[in-house]
Formats: structure tokens, sequence, C-alpha cells
């Protein structure tokens, strides 16, 4: 009863309270050690130097001519011809403003994948504080049906009791020994998905009760925040932003490019030299190029808006699950609080006045109700992790 009334304490006050988070230290260290975020970070480098390349000035041109001449009289010839191509002067710098979007949507999606990643493990946190939860309760319930049966062992062997009792109590620990073998291995199995999240590092998680939440009051002023946040709506708008450039771009290299260059002629008794000059005509080349980016644009424009309705919608959903939620949570604890009839069966059964029948099958009305409630907490805290993952 002690413990019912802590975490109905911390369930009220949490409400009301600045929302905080008792799985930062988890989440950082996974952060910090994860091979996966690592990775990640590697490839989103070499990804942000390969959208650098290829935005400059075409290599120069050397070229270098030594003839023969024929007959030999005549002498032989040198040429040298140094030239460079360039395209539109505008080009240039919409390649350089479309290298920085794109490095921009590419850290973008960095965070995509380490907001994922993060949420994972705060769900397995989150199952882990339940099961450890149970785990304490079941220890409890243990404790007792361990005095139980000893108990109802001693009176047979005292002949105070039958055989068919003394049964039940030992089915009972029986029973309760085996929730409690398959709770264990449940929380192992999270610690081991914590450890591989970690980089292999083993990480202790020991809480059994979920820290403090607050609700947004109002949906809609929360949700305008929520949408600024969240990496992937931003990279559309970034991708978005990207063809809106591309097409600005394509309607520069759709104007002439020129070439400018040095180019020198040697043969017996003259010498030639000077600048050369040139100019590309793009008549064919880039045909419907700025056509294909402008739909490209409004294609973009479309994703985006569809994105927004379902990102909305299924906040939205999640928030009316996690009100409905939180109520339920604060009943279910409420009930227990009050009604909880666990130490009364107790001395009912140790002064006769049920049998161990009645006391089994009344005791588990309380414990299912127990569990029931521990199972709203979690399905609670998940949701306000879904509903707060931007937040990572």
């Amino acid at each position: 009863m002690k413990k019912l009334a802590v975490i109905l304490s911390l369930t009220l006050a949490g409400f009301s309270a600045t929302a905080q988070s008792g799985y930062d230290a988890v989440l950082q260290q996974i952060e910090t050690n994860s091979a996966t975020l690592s990775a990640l970070r590697k490839q989103t480098e070499v990804q942000q130097l390969g959208n650098r390349t290829g935005i400059y000035l075409a290599n120069p041109e050397v070229e270098f001519n030594y003839l023969w001449g024929n007959p030999a009289a005549i002498g032989n010839r040198t040429d040298i011809n140094i030239k460079q191509s360039f395209d539109f002067p505008t080009a240039y710098a919409y390649r350089g403003k479309i290298a920085g979007l794109q490095n921009e949507n590419a850290e973008l999606l960095y965070k995509a994948e380490r907001l994922n990643l993060l949420l994972a493990a705060k769900r397995i946190c989150i199952d882990l504080i339940y099961h450890n939860a149970l785990a304490e309760e079941y220890a409890a319930r243990l404790q007792n049906a361990l005095r139980m049966a000893e108990a109802y062992q001693y009176k047979l062997n005292a002949g105070e009791t039958n055989v068919l009792e003394n049964n039940k109590a030992q089915l009972n620990l029986a029973a309760l020994k085996t929730e409690s073998a398959r709770i264990e291995t449940e929380r192992a199995a999270l610690l081991a998905e914590l450890k591989t999240l970690n980089g292999g590092r083993k990480i202790d998680f020991s809480d059994n009760v979920y820290p403090p939440h607050t609700l947004p009051a109002d949906f809609e002023t929360w949700y305008a925040q929520a949408e600024a946040q969240t990496p992937m709506l931003q990279y559309v708008s970034g991708q978005i932003e990207i063809e809106r450039q591309q097409v600005k771009l394509n309607r520069a290299l759709g104007l002439p490019k020129f070439s400018a260059g040095y180019m020198s002629e040697k043969v017996v008794g003259e010498h030639f030299q000077g600048i050369t000059a040139g100019i590309s005509l793009p008549l064919w080349e880039n045909k419907n190029r700025v056509k294909q980016t402008k739909a490209a644009v409004e294609a973009s424009q479309s994703a985006l808006e569809d994105a927004k309705n379902q990102f909305c919608n299924r906040l939205q959903t999640l928030y009316q699950k996690a009100v409905a939620l939180q109520q339920n949570a604060l009943t279910a604890m409420q009930s227990l609080t009050a009604y909880g009839n666990e130490p009364l069966l107790k001395k009912a059964l140790d002064a006769g006045e049920i049998s161990l029948l009645n006391y089994l099958l009344e005791i588990e009305f309380y414990y299912d109700a127990m569990n029931r409630a521990l199972e709203i907490e979690c399905d609670f805290e998940l949701t306000v992790a879904e509903l707060q993952a931007v937040e990572l």
C-alpha cells in the first residue's frame, strides 16, 4: 500500500510539474557509444563532401603540339594552347547554394535517424521500468506465497489441514515462481537490447517509477512547435528549396557558355601568339530541364502538404490517446489505493474466516488490478514518448 501511495503521488504531481526525463543519462550514453550513429555520422560527412564536389570551374585544358615538317627545309612547328571553359557566372552561385542546402538536408537525415534510434532506446527503458516494477511486485507476492506454502506444509504435517489445501498453496507458489522467472527473462532481454544500442557496453537500469510529464494544455500551439522541430518535415521543405534553386540553375545553364585562353604557334622564322575566346550556344542540350525541375517543385510541395497532414493527424491521435490513458492511470491507482483488500484478506485467512481457495480467488482480483494499472502506466508512457519524440 505504501508503494501504491508513492506511485499515485508521483502520478498526480507529475502532470502539473515541468516535464523531466529519467532516461536522459541512458540516452546520452547511447548517443555517445552507438556504433550505428557513429557510422551514420561518417556517412553524412562523406555525403556532404560529395555535395561540394563538381560545383566549381571545369579543369583548364593545356594542349601541346610538335609537328615535323616535310620536306625538312620548312622546319618544325610548335603549338601551345591553354584554354579555360566556364558556364554563365550565375550558375556557380546557384551550384554553391544547392550544395549548402543539400548538406543541411544530409544533416537533417542524420538527425531523423538519431531520433529513431533514441526513441527505440527510450521505448526499451519504458518497458524496463514496467518490468522492474512488475518484478518488485512479484517479489512481494512470491514472499507472501512462500510463507503461506511453508505454513500449510507445517499444518499438513501437524494434521491441522488436508492435502488439498496444501496443494493449493504449493501450486500458487509454483505459479508465482514461473511468472517471476518469465519477468526476469524479459528484463534480461531488454537490458541486452540496450547493450546492443550502446555499442556493446553494458547499461544498468533499475528504475521502477516513471518520471513525471506535462501534457500540453493546447494541442494546436504545441503542434506548431513540434512541426517546426521535425527533421523529416524540415527535410522535405529543404528539398523544395533545393529544387527551386535547381530551376534557377537550369535557367543559367540555358545561357551561353564561354571559353578563354592563350595560344602560341611557332614555325621557322615566325612566331604567332595571342588570346583565344569562344562561345557555346546551348540550343538543344538543356531542353525541357527547366520544365522538369518546375514539375519536381510542384510534386515536392504536394508531398510536403501530405506529410504535414499525416504528421498532424498522427500526433493528434497520440495526444487524445495520452489524455485518455492519463485519466485511466489515475483512476486505476486511486482505486487500488482506496479499495485494495490485500491486508484484510490476509487477516481473514489467518483468522479462519475464509478458506484458502477464497483467499486465492480474492487476492487474484487485486493482483489483476495491479497488473492492469502497471500496464496502463506503461502504455501512457509509450504514447507520451511517441508524442514528444521530436524533443529527443
